[in-house]
Parts: C-alpha cells; structure tokens; sequence
C-alpha cells in the first residue's frame, strides 16, 4: 500500500461531485461533566459535582458528522422529534454543514436523548431517554420516499447506520440496497439485531465482535468458530465483504471465504463511544474516491485510534487522519533501518509469504537522482529490496579520507524515506559477502558498469537458484562527480 496515494485520496474527500447519504437513528448525546469528591451518605454512590454540560449529534447523525469531518458533502434521513432536543439537533447537525432536509419531524416519538454523566475522565452513568413502540406508518412512508428521492442526485457512498430504535425498516433497507445496487452504488451497514437478513445485498456490514456472535449465535470468544461462522454469514447475505471490528484486536476483512486481520492501532483509550461510527463513515469516504477495501479499511483503523483516545463522542477530522498518517509514515520509515538479526526476521516473513527478495548495496553518499532511478529498477525484479549500506569507516576505506560527506544514519534515513527501499542494513566489511549469505536473496543487483563474475556474492546467489541483475545507470550521475562540482564553486 502506498502511503502517498492514500494521502492524496484523503485529500480528494472534498471534491464537489462526491457526497455520502447517511440514512439511520439519530439521537441527542447529552454529556453532564463533574468530579467526583465523595461518596453520598445517602447511598453507596458517588456525588459528581456538576461544573458543565455539552451536547452533540449521536447515532447516525455522529455518522454523518464523522463525514462531515472527513470534508466530504453530506447528507442526513433520520427521525427527530416535535420537541426542544430535536431543536437542538436540527441545530447542531446544521451547524456542521449537514444537510437537514431529510430530517423528519415525528409527531408520536420524542427525540432519543442518551445523557451520560462523567466523573472527570471515568462515565459513572448513562441515561436513555426514548420511546420503543414501533414508529408510525406515516413516519416510515416519509422516510422511505426521502430515501428514494437521493437517488435523482447519484450518491457516491450510502451509510445505513442502524441503533435498532426502529428508522432502518426491513422495508426501507431492501428498497435502498436494490436500487443501489441497480445503480452500482456501495451501501455500507452497521447492523443491530440477531436478524441480518434485511440487509441482504449489500455491499459490506461493519458489526462488532459481540453483534457478529450475536448474528451468527456463536461464542464470541472463539475467534475462529466466530470468523468462520462470519465467513458463512457473508457468503449466505451475498454482500461484498463483511469487516468485524475486534477492539484491541483489530478490524477483520472477511471477503470472498477468506480472512485478512489488520491489527489495531495502538493507542490509549479514554471513550470508545462513536468509534465504530468513525469506522463506518471513513470507510465509506475511501472507497467513494476509489481506494481498494483493505486500504479503506487501513485509514478506518487509523481514524478510529484517533477518536478512542477523545472524550465523548467526537468525530474525526481530516486534518487529524493526514496527521497521523504522516506520523506513521515517518514511524514505517524508521521501522525499516535494522541490524542483520532484525532484517534476516523480516527477510523471513517476506518468503514465508511467498514474496522474491531483491538484494543490493552501496555507499549512497548524497542521494541523487541516479540513485533513486537505480533503486526504483531494482525494486522492480521482486517483491522486496533490501539494501545494504556501507558504514561511515567502509566508506572512506573505499573512497578516501574526505568521504563520505554524509553521515551514515543520514543516509540510511534518507534511503528508507524512499517507496522502493523495503530495508536498509548497514555493513562495516569491505563487501557486503556476510550480509548475502545470511539474507541468501532470490536476486542480487548491481550497476552495469560491472560484470557478473565481478559481483561479490554472484556465485553464492547462483548456488541456490538465484540470480544476477546488472541495471545501466542514469549517465551523468554521480556523488564524486557532485561533490567535486561543490569543490570548484567553493574554491572560486
């Protein structure tokens, strides 16, 4: 995966032909903020000293906000009721420049309002204020025929974001998903209920651990029996794919009968509320501009570390998903500089996997373009480079006293900077002989300015079916040839 092309997929968030449909239950997340200095006399509980409040948009509507974030156009169908909380929302989910047009005024259920009171950083207690009878028919008519009406406009993206208060009727989702799917448009769903078979069709859901066990009516701590009953249950809704998300253990990708795990970002966690909201919703911004499932779904666990370390329910921003993504970066670069122990084990790894690893080496003193020519060629051979880097004191044993001009950890950090460099290992010998015999690559390159029998480790490569590339280098290129351009402007 490249970083650079999800970054500038993040950036295309805002194009104005794109816009996201979110259909689902909305609610009012209420937040009564206090510390706690004692327990009551009264009863065993504490006493939170109120010093504030604030309020948010919640369920579907903290969907659309995470998109909102994302800088993508938005659009928001859902129930509020005749009330002041549903004033409220209206107000909040404008003010992040939400279009509230398919909001729907409901005359028999009051606006759903979850108030949670916090003891500094620790939530003491949730209040839920709704009502559970079934919604009337007139208010699923509304919603049905709003939904339908999108469609005239091309959605790139629709989000049916389900908390189970009664919006995302069988009949609304299966009306949706078919004239979605008619118009080749992807629907993301984050399902409640034992039921899933309202969302037949769709193009993925995004349950939790404990709703895919609940779905499927397995344990959910048997990972395996639950991934495989997962797999079945994608297979049987015929939906594209289905991501588990698993806490600590990451986000699972379950396409096609097979299972791929991204492992979770680490993080500390202070209020996982909204997460999955987060996930969704990012999801469903990287696939409208185009970016493969296990990318999308790359920059959703990223996002989703981002809002966990949060207090309450805040949705992502753009600029906070591109910073950390340059963070992570940085940090994949640093992670491919080691010492032979640490690059023999990712050698491993790389051939376990089937993958061909590429081997090459070189002082690379004051990188050039010639340089990243000859990397970016070699890369190409195989799956992996790995590159061998002459220490500072190798260096000047072959070039002389006054070289090299750059550091060794400078260039090593330089070198891992670059898309086609998979490792980077120093050497202190005069040949890079030990580091080709312990990492045995399947192809060994060197410049063409060589000849195959001058390649230190050719014959070693060839002993166990490798092979020897010579690649022309750029002409006109050089570090001496730079260097020595620096020297005479200096002295002049």
């Amino acid at each position: 995966m490249s970083m650079h092309l999800v970054e500038a997929a993040i950036r295309r968030f805002a194009a104005p032909s794109l816009w996201a449909l979110v259909i689902g239950d909305l609610m009012l997340d209420r937040y009564l903020h206090g510390d706690v200095e004692r327990i009551s006399p009264e009863a065993p509980v504490p006493v939170v000293v109120l010093s504030r409040e604030t309020e948010c948009a919640g369920g579907a509507a903290n969907v659309a906000a995470n998109l909102a974030g994302l800088c993508m156009r938005t659009r928001l169908i859902g129930c509020i009721g005749d009330d002041d909380d549903g004033a409220k929302l209206e107000r909040a989910i404008a003010a992040m420049g939400i279009s509230t047009e398919g909001l729907h005024r409901s005359t028999t259920h009051p606006t759903i309002v979850k108030t949670r009171v916090l003891g500094g950083h620790q939530q003491m207690l949730r209040l839920d204020r709704e009502r559970r009878e079934p919604h009337a028919a007139a208010d699923g008519e509304a919603l049905l025929a709003c939904a339908l009406r999108q469609f005239n406009d091309n959605p790139t993206v629709i989000v049916l974001s389900d908390y189970a208060k009664g919006v995302l009727s069988p009949q609304l989702c299966q009306a949706v998903i078919a004239e979605a799917r008619r118009r080749n448009i992807p629907v993301l769903v984050d399902p409640k209920g034992a039921d899933y078979s309202k969302y037949a069709m769709a193009t993925a859901l995004t349950p939790n651990k404990r709703e895919t066990a609940e779905a499927c009516g397995v344990a959910p701590l048997d990972s395996a029996h639950l991934l495989e009953a997962a797999a079945a249950l994608q297979s049987r809704l015929q939906l594209d794919f289905l991501a588990v998300t698993r806490s600590e253990e990451g986000i699972s990708l379950i396409a096609d009968g097979h299972v791929t795990d991204l492992p979770a970002v680490a993080r500390q966690v202070f209020d996982v509320s909204g997460a999955g909201d987060t996930v969704i919703a990012t999801l469903a911004a990287g696939l409208a501009v185009g970016l493969e499932r296990e990318e999308a779904l790359y920059l959703a666990n990223v996002a989703a570390g981002i809002v966990v370390g949060k207090l309450g329910t805040v949705p992502i921003t753009r600029l906070e998903l591109l910073n950390e993504l340059m963070l992570e970066d940085s940090m994949l670069q640093i992670s491919k500089i080691g010492n032979l122990n640490t690059v023999r084990d990712k050698v491993s790894q790389w051939r376990a996997a089937g993958q061909r690893i590429v081997f090459t080496n070189g002082c690379f003193d004051l990188l050039h373009a010639g340089h990243v020519t000859y990397l970016e060629q070699a890369r190409k051979l195989g799956d992996r480079l790995v590159l061998g880097l002459n220490t500072d004191r190798s260096v000047s044993a072959l070039k002389g006293p006054s070289r090299p001009v750059v550091h060794e950890n400078d260039r090593a950090r330089v070198l891992a900077a670059l898309e086609a460099v998979d490792a980077v290992v120093l050497f202190d010998e005069e040949t890079p002989l030990l580091l080709i015999k312990a990492l045995r690559p399947d192809v060994l390159v060197k410049g063409a300015d060589y000849r195959e029998e001058q390649v230190v480790g050719g014959s070693e490569v060839k002993s166990w079916g490798g092979q020897i590339a010579l690649i022309d280098m750029v002409p006109g290129r050089s570090s001496s040839a730079i260097i020595e351009r620096l020297r005479v402007s200096n002295s002049s």
